[in-house]
């Protein structure tokens, strides 16, 4: 709701433009006013003005005790209808792409920072591979190869009657069946080419401010390096001391996802083209032989073209790059498919005594992604010591291995919704009565292996979990006498008002405790799934039937962790789905699982294309282009004004504005995990020095936050050049402690909401617009009521 206290009554033209945080919300709520009207965008976020606001620069009488408001919806860019809960199945992806914006701040080391961008996109790299190797297993091995070449698996599933190997079908031979089969896994594939080639299209092809108040881009020749390596490597100049995030070619990295999207859809279709080849090159004789060499001799140098294209060079963000990738990368993926279906029209041909047997060679295929996922984990740990030593941060989340830790957490989850997927389909092939009278369906050893630990690493972060719920109850009790002391309750104090006060305060701090258990996780996930693939290789069955002979209960320990972990598997693969729906539909489930999300789908896909789409890549141009219009058509001040994921959003948009436009812009955040969230994870681009930047180049920048907010927090900017401090005091919540004149109702504890109902908020909004040096007259363009209108509203 917007606040009763006036602005400033001085200054001439100001705007507030409003921008909400994590959980959406209405234009309506935003501005306090059931009658808005949009003044520029479309209907997947666009700006909004109360009616009566709509004429504000044709009459800056009316306002000259307050600012003009607008509002900044783009909660339609991360929810939307229960589809979109989808989304959620490339949380790997996301996850991994997160890992690459956590490295550590690097200064002259651009080897490093080139290094380490390697490392996850490889990282990303294997992920794909993964995913396709899941649909691979289940459509190739447990339904075409092991079910439908039994006759009992067959026979219980009657839509497998054409590929049954027991009824002699054209279907039945065992390279047809695959060929087949692998139509699954290719269109997967496809689909995610397509979801990135359309989402690119709606989120991320906003271009930049150019040409409108900044520099066109030049062109310039291609380098084979990471931009990032190569702005470290040369000092810059002084148009560019700005923070990555004000470099123009931030927001826009076209040409990076359809660079990655052409390999990583390659890759797939390789991945898919390798089952089918490694199946039938055990049986090819002559010609076969010959033919299925050259196959896997084109296989092999697809491949190494796909790591090469990954490899090669990063970002580019010193400048828009609008370039279109080379020829090469163009018909990559093109390249792959044409393989691929040569290689199944190869397995297709007849062999003669060739019968489906046993389970397809997916042990060494999955062991050797596990190993290669586990020893790229740890080379991005060691290179992320080695940029984190020259300048440690204490406020850094897990001493700069957070992009390690978190790479390791999306190996894990990939390894988890594969393996669970391939776990539960080969349980219901195998139920019924299907395995009798023939072999058991079942997945490679390893998965359940895999799967088998789940219930480990969940008895292992019983212990943290103890631990922190201990200390949040001792914290509650130990808050107590500040939080009486903060009201001056000393001579009437209510122990229950008290103990509810203490108590929020101490569920908040449980932010700040994040690091430990994402370290204990990612720590024990790299431990166990080392001995799950030790495990698989040293028995060569599944843990159930491993430790047959050993002490009853062990084996009983054993069995019990097989079959609890694939249920468990099944089981959070559909509470997953099923609360991902929740969140898109469900205000409040949104706002609880909503920062996560929203945290991840920030960031531009720089490692892996398949992610869900970064909606800061529509959003901050946005904000930038509205700021940089108003500011220039009126000569006014203007506030910006983000609360919780908009604050973030509202520092980026102000990092890309000319320093012309920013000497007219006042920043104001509150409930903001600028520092508290991005600051820790992401210290190359939210550290210290980034925000101390950002506050040099702001004109003037407050921040509000309160002791009972689990999500913002201060910046920790201190004052230096004459600038004071962005943080203020420490907001009382609830701003009354019991019954007053005021307050006669008892006041919520608001936690992370509705800052602006503190009058603190209106009072610290006042000073930054009395900071901001004086409306410059109006100099109107002769075409400007024919095509903008007095309030800059396009005219569509």
């Amino acid at each position: 709701m917007s606040p009763a206290t006036p602005a400033p009554e001085t200054g001439g033209a100001a705007l507030e433009l409003l921008v909400h945080g994590v959980g959406g919300a209405t234009p309506q709520s935003m501005l306090d006013d059931p009658r808005t009207v949009r003044v520029t965008g479309d209907g997947t976020a666009a700006v909004y003005r109360r009616a009566e606001d709509l004429d504000a620069e044709d009459h800056p009488e009316r306002y000259a005790a307050r600012p003009v408001p607008e509002a900044y919806c783009w909660s339609n860019l991360t929810s939307g209808d229960g589809t979109r809960a989808l989304w959620l199945l490339l949380l790997p992806f996301m996850v991994a792409n997160l890992a690459h914006w956590m490295r550590p701040p690097a200064q002259g080391m651009p080897g490093l920072v080139r290094l380490y961008g390697v490392l996850v996109r490889l990282v990303a790299l294997t992920l794909t591979v993964l995913l396709t190797a899941a649909a691979c297993e289940v459509a190739l091995d447990l339904t075409a190869w092991q079910c439908a070449g039994t006759a009992a698996c067959s026979d219980a599933y009657s839509w497998l009657g054409f590929l049954a190997a027991d009824r002699g079908g054209w279907w039945s031979a065992p390279g047809r069946r695959l060929a087949l089969a692998a139509l699954v896994p290719t269109a997967l594939v496809g689909l995610l080419w397509y979801l990135s080639n359309r989402t690119w299209s709606a989120y991320e092809a906003q271009r930049p401010p150019t040409g409108y108040d900044a520099p066109a881009p030049e062109p310039q020749p291609e380098t084979p390096t990471d931009t990032e390596a190569a702005d470290l490597a040369e000092p810059p100049t002084p148009a560019e001391l700005r923070p990555a995030l004000g470099r123009p070619g931030f927001w826009y990295g076209r040409r990076l996802v359809a660079r990655l999207r052409a390999a990583h859809t390659a890759a797939g279709f390789l991945t898919v083209a390798a089952a089918i080849a490694t199946a039938t090159a055990r049986h090819d004789t002559g010609a076969h032989a010959v033919l299925g060499l050259a196959l896997q001799t084109a296989l092999v140098a697809l491949c190494a073209v796909v790591l090469w294209v990954v490899c090669r060079r990063g970002r580019s963000e010193r400048r828009l790059d609008l370039r279109v990738e080379r020829t090469l990368v163009s018909w990559l993926p093109g390249s792959a498919l044409a393989l691929l279906a040569l290689t199944a029209l190869h397995a297709g041909w007849s062999r003669p005594g060739w019968a489906s047997g046993g389970t397809l060679p997916g042990d060494a295929a999955f062991g050797a992604l596990t190993l290669a996922q586990g020893g790229l984990v740890v080379a991005l740990g060691a290179v992320a010591l080695l940029l984190q030593r020259p300048r440690r941060d204490p406020r850094t989340a897990l001493r700069g291995l957070g992009g390690p830790a978190v790479a390791m957490l999306a190996c894990a989850l990939a390894g988890v919704m594969s393996g669970g997927v391939a776990q539960r389909v080969a349980d219901w092939l195998d139920g019924s009565g299907a395995g009798e009278g023939g072999p058991r369906i079942g997945p490679p050893v390893l998965l359940s292996w895999q799967a088998s630990v789940i219930p480990v690493l969940l008895l292992l972060l019983l212990v943290p979990a103890a631990l922190l719920a201990v200390r949040t109850v001792v914290d509650a009790r130990r808050l107590r006498p500040a939080v009486e002391a903060d009201y001056d309750a000393a001579d009437e104090p209510d122990p229950v008002r008290t103990g509810q006060i203490a108590a929020g305060r101490a569920r908040a701090a449980l932010t700040d405790s994040a690091p430990v258990l994402v370290g204990v996780v990612s720590g024990a996930t790299l431990l166990l799934g080392a001995a799950s693939v030790a495990g698989a290789w040293a028995s060569g069955n599944v843990p159930g039937r491993a430790f047959d002979g050993a002490h009853p209960a062990i084996a009983s320990a054993a069995s019990a962790a097989q079959a609890i972990g694939s249920w468990m598997i099944g089981l959070g693969f559909l509470l997953f789905v099923t609360w991902g729906r929740r969140a898109y539909k469900d205000a409040s489930a949104r706002r609880t699982i909503g920062i996560l999300w929203d945290v991840g789908t920030f960031w531009p896909r720089a490692a892996h294309p398949f992610a869900p789409p970064c909606y800061a890549e529509r959003a901050v141009p946005d904000l930038t282009w509205r700021m940089s219009s108003w500011t220039r058509g009126t000569g006014g001040r203007l506030v910006i004004s983000g609360h919780s994921q908009g604050s973030v959003l509202a520092a980026a948009a102000v990092w890309q504005l000319t320093p012309a436009t920013r000497g007219r812009v006042a920043l104001l955040t509150y409930g903001s995990p600028l520092e508290r969230l991005y600051g820790r994870w992401f210290p190359a681009y939210f550290g210290p020095e980034a925000l101390r930047s950002l506050h040099r180049t702001v004109h003037c920048w407050s921040n509000l936050h309160r002791a009972t907010d689990p999500i913002g927090g201060p910046v920790r900017v201190p004052a230096e050049a004459g600038r004071p401090a962005v943080d203020g005091d420490v907001l009382l919540d609830p701003v009354a402690y019991g019954r007053t004149r005021e307050h006669p109702l008892p006041e919520p504890i608001l936690g992370h909401s509705d800052y602006q109902a503190d009058p603190a908020f209106a009072e610290r909004r006042s000073a930054l617009l009395d900071r901001l040096p004086p409306a410059l007259p109006r100099q109107r363009e002769p075409n400007d009521q024919e095509h903008q209108g007095s309030s800059g509203r396009s005219s569509g």
